[in-house]
């Protein structure tokens, strides 16, 4: 088995912590985690993939280990981690997104299109049609940033919502690990964490705004494509998978029967889905 390597590196002044795995020369797979996790929602995967590939898996700006980002907003993440995919050598690669890592790395493929050699969607959205009703109280805070709005959010930093959004949609939920929710919930309850999650949370609307320009760029250069979505997800809905296919006719689209965060529940048929995909 491929040992894991935590490294950390500077990305203009910002310190990114990530995990790296595989051989140097193999083909390259970036790794981006979402809300409110880190690179270690990947400990199951990395492994599975590290004889194919070589892994890159970093903590966004603000998530993990990584520092805070200088302005608190999805553009100024994008730039932090384009930075470091330069810096680590990282000139052609696949980006594996989930959550906040697809509009992270939506906006790396449509401004380097040169540089991506295939997507993989897990629960990452690029389509109105994917975004659930779990999003009207974000909406409203779009709409009137007042203080009651962004109190209201603060629902979403709690322990118990963590926990919940591990083992919502789960059949099963005693195979959910504990570890990944605890994880997250120390980092979220660190200083500032919540100023930063409620300003994401304010700012993902630009991300929703981009949605055309993203859509463009599968429609214009139609990368090789696989949608692997955990089809109970309460925040992106299948319809968001399946929309793929508008834009890219050959993308290919596997749902699972477990919720939000599919790794927890089925890495392994994740992590074969992504060999057989990229033997094409």
């Amino acid at each position: 088995m491929t040992a894991i390597k935590y490294r950390t590196a500077d990305s203009d002044g910002s310190k990114v912590f990530y995990r790296e795995a595989g051989a140097a020369g193999a083909p390259k797979l970036l790794l981006l985690h979402g809300f409110p996790s880190s690179s270690h929602m990947f400990r199951d995967l990395i492994p599975l993939l590290a004889d194919r590939f070589h892994i890159v898996a970093p903590d966004l700006p603000g998530f993990g280990k990584s520092d805070p980002p200088r302005a608190h907003t999805f553009d100024r993440l994008a730039e932090t981690i384009d930075r470091f995919t330069e810096v680590i050598g990282f000139d052609r690669y696949a980006v594996y997104v989930f959550d906040y890592g697809a509009p992270t790395g939506f906006r790396l493929a449509a401004k380097h299109p040169d540089r991506i050699t295939a997507i993989i969607s897990q629960n990452g959205n690029a389509y109105e049609e994917g975004l659930s009703e779990g999003w009207n109280p974000i909406r409203a805070y779009w709409q009137d940033a007042s203080q009651t709005n962004r109190d209201a959010l603060r629902a979403f930093l709690k322990p118990e919502t963590t926990v919940w959004q591990y083992t919502h949609g789960v059949p099963d939920t005693t195979v959910v690990s504990p570890d990944g929710y605890s994880l997250d919930n120390f980092y979220l309850n660190r200083p500032g964490a919540a100023e930063l999650q409620l300003d994401l949370f304010g700012d993902y609307k630009s991300n929703v705004a981009l949605y055309p320009t993203f859509q463009k760029y599968f429609r214009t250069h139609k990368p090789p494509l696989l949608a692997v979505w955990g089809k109970n997800d309460p925040f992106f809905l299948p319809p968001g998978a399946e929309a793929f296919k508008r834009d890219i006719p050959n993308a290919v689209v596997r749902f699972f029967d477990t919720g939000h965060f599919a790794l927890e529940t089925h890495a392994a048929e994740i992590a074969a889905a992504i060999r057989d995909f990229r033997a094409r």
